[in-house]
């Protein structure tokens, strides 16, 4: 893995304003069509929008960011919101870097890389989650936080899960821990090691699934029809295909509207 950190620190962030971490190969290769995303087509995301705006332009100018994690419900706009926000920052300094879970053990070598950039660095991990890998939870807990050394002021982590703690959590750690009078759960240690990972994380936001009155107010947002009637039919088209779908979320409605021919 030395090899992928000398690539990276010889890379032209001038040049790219984003760059996807190969593992397998070593390499990183620079992003020249970003998903266009932008904060004005989300929708129901303003208080997630505000704070992750927020904690950007203080990374931006060195003022204390927080790494953060994005959890919720699939499909609710994690993702979309850190590419919004990066891609609203355009002429900024900002730079966005994609690593997967699967290289998060190299996290600390990738900080040390960036540190030194005349650039703020979001290094994003999509859908991150761990089930028996250790090795590379631990090194997360260390990059974030617990290690003697701090995270660089330019770089932080944007990452995203399903899971609130970011790990499975067995009933079984809770059957053996201890209980109040109040019949409340102590977490045992095991519990404990697991939740002290999305701790890390000095922002948190949550993301819930979609009702459906939700769902339409986003086709609505996205593909204003031309008049009630149309609007109706079009109603109806996408609960038929939130039905198939099994689900009412955004991504479902961008789905909808892409197959449809509609402008996202």
């Amino acid at each position: 893995m030395e090899s992928g950190v000398k690539t990276l620190e010889a890379f032209d962030w001038a040049a790219h304003r984003a760059a996807v971490w190969r593992p397998w190969s070593g390499l990183w290769r620079p992003v020249t069509r970003i998903d266009p995303v932008r904060p004005a087509d989300l929708y129901g995301l303003d208080a997630q929008r505000d704070a992750l705006f927020d904690n950007t332009r203080r990374l931006l100018e060195g003022r204390g960011a927080e790494h953060a994690l994005l959890w919720g419900a699939r499909g609710t706009g994690k993702s979309s919101l850190v590419k919004a926000v990066f891609n609203a920052l355009a002429d900024t300094p900002l730079r966005l870097v994609q690593i997967d879970d699967e290289a998060l053990d190299m996290l600390p070598e990738v900080f040390d890389a960036l540190a030194e950039a005349p650039h703020a660095f979001i290094v994003f991990c999509d859908d991150i989650g761990f089930g028996g890998e250790e090795r590379a939870a631990r090194a997360l807990k260390r990059a974030l936080e617990g290690g003697i050394e701090c995270a660089p002021d330019n770089v932080r982590l944007y990452a995203t899960s399903n899971r609130r703690h970011l790990v499975p959590e067995p009933m079984a750690d809770n059957r053996a821990a201890p209980r109040t009078v109040d019949d409340e759960i102590h977490p045992g240690d095991a519990v404990e090691d697991r939740l002290a990972l999305a701790d890390r994380f000095g922002l948190r936001l949550g993301f819930y699934p979609f009702s459906q009155r939700q769902y339409l107010a986003l086709i609505d947002h996205l593909a204003p029809a031309p008049d009630e009637a149309a609007r109706d039919a079009l109603h109806r088209q996408a609960l038929d295909f939130a039905r198939l779908a099994g689900a009412h979320s955004g991504r479902v409605a961008r789905r909808f509207l892409r197959r449809r021919g509609a402008a996202w």
